[in-house]
């Protein structure tokens, strides 16, 4: 059932008002009786919401008081954010060397008005608290408090990324899928279709990227296609997709009509023997399937289609051979699985008593590989054998198999998450099924709508958002996880997704039909697809049900003047909106009413190539955390830019050919920059030492850069500096700006003081690059941990020998360097390391040259030219 998260709305209004900058925000209005009464208010109801919401279930009125609160506090927050955004308002007006242009473009208000209008508002609020406060006792509640307030934080960050190389008891599976494969057509077959079947959780998914993988089934076929299905078997997302696939870009085809994605699809098999799975598929609409179908035919003899669902009415559908029903794994891969989840590593043989319980348990899991994970990692540094038998003994198991469902193991899962990541749990369900996330705009994301809370006083925000993350993905709610540099990507199982749409059902709601209905209140809206809305547009702007939505996200909309027309109408009557999803439209000018949201949060415009110039009155979103703005044809970004002092994300392309107007070096929230396909592009910005929170730095694409700012050495919160495909950088370098027209007399002056210490440093596509710059190694020698260097075809040199000690590197990258004669000396933690293309090293660090091999036969993984290398070879 749905959740109503009344504890956790309530939590973050109360440590909203005990935080000091409330605190002068309440003396410089005089409103620090209205603060305290609102205070005690919710510390009183605050201490029965945790029994409130156990019991809600059976009780409908008290269902009723909890929304009737839970919106209270909405509106609570929504007024306490009007005082901190004024409170940030008067910041910039007080900076220093203003004058009088910044106060006439922050238009000052009346602070006698904003006093009179914001007493009436938080008087407003105090008393509405006070009525659903005394209505309380009507439910005989009694004080709960909750040990797990606060995130655990689980030494065992890895235990759910798991590789195809982990996955267990699948291997006969596996070969008879490839055998089905390999096998020659007989004649008169199109194509064979073969399904794989099995209930939710059976890993029919990751038995089929088993396969997809597998180096037979790569060699067999000349073309490899993905496509997760999911539940919406729509004939044009689904051919959109298959391009994709098939061509292995992205890119937008939502305006190209059925005709022409038939012909590129026929174009892109074309005789081509190929293999298509086609995951989680629901549809059992046979006049569906069959159009799609005469699509596939073409095509070359012996090409494959396998199909994973749940049902086997899908399978005899679809199907040209046999289904392969997927059983559970056997008991004793069973018993593996979940002891892998349920201890650290050799930490099991200390319990054996808890080891006999979970013998008991995983009888009960009937082989499920995500039950056996999810209650594995439930019980994950839980010693206790009360704990064990809890999970043993529990009533959900009846609900197992009364209803035929893995569902009641993931609800018991989520129900032992602490409160505010339950909230973040089910936020998930704002994005669609198979999204791949990123860590660091998913962390964005939960910021912008308050659900990061500090353990301790001044602790970063993006460090909590991690350790949320890490929390999540040690009790298996997250899979599929990849890293590239520093950026963690990962999906969501579908099943935990439906958990999460479940629980969220009256605080987020996905529209797909017009005969849809959508809660009073709803707070985060998706639209997928306006074909629908032309039957009935005005109940979808209905200002009672939606005037409170604080995300607003549009998926698979047409381009036309109708969409555009809606989204502007939307913005300008959703006043508290904290993050509207507005990739890929092709605005030429952006809406107007954005400027006027001041409780933004989160903008994304990223691929709304139209828009040629942003107005300058965006730089008035005072609350704004993150910008993406990296559309390519951005002719100017705005000119006031340093005013948006609370940005924390900022991702930007523009065809300027200079930074340095722009005041980006006032910026001193910024912990992540990208900067990207900027053609025109030579120079930075100065004073890049007066970033100081910056911790990622990522160029891109910027074929005339000429160099980088001379303040860069000197950005000691910087752990992460990716450059890429810049083709005049030159490292070596140190002009900062367009006025210095020469290098420094002497480089070693450059070189002293050098502040960086990095964690990781990725460069590649950099042509002028001939030598590892020494001023990126003097203080990073001793912290990198990652280095990855690619495409760079003129590279000889390694940094001076003094540097070369690379004490802390743990994975080492090396691509299409054809020049590079050696590796570093001294790498002592080196655990992964990668040479590809390089012909020089591939050949000196090989076991058979004993001197080289020596200095990194202690590497537990050596991939060479594609191939696993060790000693034993």
């Amino acid at each position: 059932m749905a959740e109503s998260f009344a504890f956790n709305i309530v939590d973050n209004v109360l440590f909203k008002l005990v935080t000091e900058a409330y605190g002068e925000i309440s003396r410089a209005w005089g409103a620090q009786s209205d603060f305290r009464r609102l205070n005690d208010l919710l510390i009183t109801v605050k201490a029965v919401l945790l029994d409130a919401e156990r019991k809600e279930v059976h009780d409908n009125q008290l269902q009723v008081w909890l929304q009737k609160l839970k919106d209270a506090c909405y509106d609570a927050e929504d007024v306490l954010d009007e005082f901190e955004i004024e409170a940030l308002r008067r910041q910039v007006l007080k900076q220093r060397s203003i004058g009088s242009k910044v106060s006439n473009f922050f238009s000052s208000s009346n602070p006698i008005a904003f006093r009179f209008t914001m007493a009436h508002k938080i008087k407003k609020v105090t008393k509405r608290f006070a009525e659903i406060v005394a209505l309380k006792n009507n439910f005989h509640l009694t004080e709960r408090h909750d040990g797990t307030s606060h995130v655990v934080r689980l030494d065992r960050e890895t235990h759910s990324f798991v590789r195809a190389a982990d996955i267990i008891g699948r291997d006969e599976d596996k070969q008879k899928i490839i055998k089905f494969l390999m096998r020659s057509p007989t004649d008169g077959e199109d194509i064979s279709i073969l399904p794989i079947v099995g209930i939710g959780g059976l890993g029919k998914t990751a038995l089929a990227k088993l396969v997809m993988n597998d180096e037979c089934v790569d060699r067999h076929f000349e073309l490899k296609m993905w496509v997760c299905v999911s539940d919406d078997f729509d004939l044009k997302r689904v051919l959109i997709k298959l391009i994709k696939a098939a061509k292995g870009v992205g890119g937008d085809c939502s305006n190209i009509d059925l005709d022409q994605l038939q012909k590129a699809l026929r174009d892109c098999l074309d005789g081509k023997k190929y293999l298509l799975i086609l995951d989680d598929l629901w549809n059992e609409d046979n006049m569906k399937w069959d159009e799609l179908k005469q699509l596939l035919v073409g095509g070359g003899r012996g090409s494959k289609i396998v199909v994973t669902a749940r049902s086997n009415q899908i399978a005899e559908i679809m199907g040209t051979i046999p289904t392969h029903n997927l059983q559970g794994l056997p008991e004793k891969e069973s018993l593996s699985l979940f002891l892998q989840f349920a201890f650290k590593k050799g930490e099991m043989n200390q319990y054996p008593h808890l080891v006999k319980i979970g013998e008991e348990i995983v009888n009960k899991c009937n082989g499920v590989p995500l039950v056996l994970k999810t209650l594995g990692s439930l019980l994950l540094s839980k010693t206790s054998e009360h704990d064990w038998k809890l999970v043993r003994d529990s009533e959900m198991w009846a609900l197992v198999q009364k209803e035929s469902s893995i569902f009641p193991v993931l609800k018991l899962s989520y129900d032992q998450l602490p409160p505010q990541l339950k909230q973040c749990f089910a936020y998930f369900s704002v994005f669609p099924k198979d999204y791949v996330f990123s860590d660091g705009k998913l962390i964005q994301f939960w910021m912008a709508h308050g659900l990061l809370q500090p353990s301790y006083e001044n602790e970063d925000l993006e460090d909590i958002g991690r350790r949320y993350l890490n929390d999540l993905s040690s009790r298996s709610f997250l899979q599929d996880f990849h890293k590239e540099f520093s950026f963690n990507y990962f999906k969501m199982h579908d099943l935990l997704h439906d958990l999460a749409i479940t629980v969220a059902k009256n605080e987020c709601c996905t529209v797909n039909s017009s005969k849809q209905n959508i809660p009073r209140g709803v707070r985060h809206l998706c639209i997928d697809n306006l074909d629908f809305f032309e039957e009935n547009p005005s109940r979808f702007l209905d200002i009672d049900k939606l005037c409170n939505v604080r995300t607003f996200c549009l998926k698979n909309m047409k381009e036309d003047p109708s969409s555009e027309s809606f989204i502007k109408k939307s913005l300008s009557r959703f006043h508290n909106l904290r993050v509207p999803d507005l990739k890929r439209f092709s605005f030429e000018v952006l809406p107007r009413n954005i400027c006027s949201l001041k409780h933004l949060r989160y903008l994304d415009l990223g691929g709304n190539s139209n828009i040629k110039k942003l107005s300058n009155s965006i730089c008035k979103l005072q609350s704004l955390q993150t910008l993406i703005i990296d559309a390519v044809g951005i002719k100017e970004l705005p000119k006031d830019m340093r005013y948006m002092t609370g940005l924390r994300m900022l991702k930007i392309s523009t065809e300027q050919r200079v930074l340095s107007k722009n005041g980006f070096e006032h910026l001193k929230s910024l912990r992540y920059l990208s900067i990207g396909f900027c053609e025109n592009l030579e120079y930075l910005f100065e004073g890049f030492q007066n970033l100081t929170s910056l911790h990622t730095l990522v160029i891109f694409c910027c074929e005339n850069l000429i160099s980088l700012p001379h303040g860069l050495k000197s950005s000691t919160a910087l752990k992460h500096l990716i450059i890429l495909d810049c083709e005049k950088l030159d490292f070596n370098m140190t002009l900062g700006f367009e006025k210095r027209e020469k290098e420094d007399d002497d480089i070693q002056d450059y070189l002293v003081g050098s502040g960086l210490r990095l964690k990781t440093l990725g460069i590649g596509g950099l042509p002028k690059l001939e030598a590892l710059p020494q001023w990126l190694f003097v203080g990073s020698g001793n912290t990198l941990q990652f280095l990855s260097v690619h495409n760079c075809k003129n590279l000889t040199t390694l940094p001076d020998p003094r540097w070369q000690n690379l004490i802390s590197l743990e994975k080492l990258v090396i691509s299409d360097c054809s020049n590079l004669p050696s590796l570093p000396e001294q790498m002592p933690c080196l655990k992964q390391l990668e040479i590809a293309s390089c012909p020089i090293l591939s050949k000196r660090y090989k076991p058979e040259n004993r001197e080289d091999w020596a200095k990194i036969a202690h590497v537990s993984n050596i991939l060479i030219d594609g191939n696993k290398i060790s000693s034993s070879n």
